[in-house]
């Protein structure tokens, strides 16, 4: 059975982070933030991706599957119902192709989690992603770490 992992780091600084994807078995991390900038020491992109690859977990930025800025604003802004369904449309127009080769590399891949901000995945549009994947393939379990 195929299974994607996710997590948010809002409340997690690295070493709990890693300790997470570890406990998990993760060997992939597939940052889906647009901008993967962090003002958190440790969770921009260089930082974290060598953060990462020092606990033997790959780390690769998949800005196509990011939250555009006005869609995010949605999402900061408690509009999430628009949020999603805004980013659900976006991902369909612009995306649709890297959620094909995602669901492509997770049948046969490695152990991956989508990661972002955003603590709570009813919140993110981790949520959305994984729903695009179910929907393409149903039997796909997502955990939410």
């Amino acid at each position: 059975m195929t299974t994607i992992w996710t997590i948010g780091y809002e409340h997690l600084l690295p070493p709990a982070l890693a300790a997470e994807l570890e406990e998990a078995r993760v060997e992939r991390v597939l940052d889906v933030r647009y901008r993967p900038q962090s003002r958190r020491a440790g969770m921009s992109k260089t930082r974290l991706g060598e953060m990462l690859g020092d606990h033997g977990i790959a780390y690769e930025s998949r800005r196509g599957l990011g939250t555009p800025p006005d869609i995010r604003w949605l999402f900061k802004n408690r509009r999430v119902a628009e949020g999603r369904i805004a980013f659900r449309a976006h991902m369909e127009e612009h995306a649709a192709h890297e959620l094909d080769r995602l669901l492509d590399e997770l049948r046969d891949g490695p152990r991956t989690a989508l990661l972002c901000l955003e603590e709570d995945p009813a919140e993110c549009h981790r949520r959305v992603l994984c729903e695009a994947l179910q929907a393409r393939e149903p039997k796909l379990v997502v955990v939410d770490l």
